[in-house]
């Protein structure tokens, strides 16, 4: 992870709270954005990943916050939201 500035500091009073990047923020931000989307459908992990072709390791790797999502993943997953039976028919 690169070393950005510093968006949340870690409580001086809590022995296992540490500082937050602002990348880390972001690919946090992004993950549950991707989370809630799929939840919001009332879909698995391989449900949703199997409808609109995304590989299921990708979208745990995104939902868990291990690999940030890029903007056009951001994008397409807003658009499934919004149109998700589109979005699937068009995959199809």
């Amino acid at each position: 992870m690169k070393n950005g500035y510093i968006t949340l500091p870690a409580d001086p009073a809590d022995s296992e709270d540490f500082d937050v990047t602002s990348e880390a923020l972001e690919r946090g931000n992004r993950a549950r954005l991707i989370r809630k989307t799929r939840t919001d459908l009332g879909l698995s992990q391989a449900e949703f990943a199997a409808r609109f072709r995304v590989p299921v390791g990708t979208l745990r790797d995104w939902e868990q916050a291990r690999v940030t999502p890029p903007d056009f993943a951001v994008a397409y997953v807003k658009v499934i939201a919004r149109h998700p039976d589109i979005v699937a028919k068009a995959v199809a």
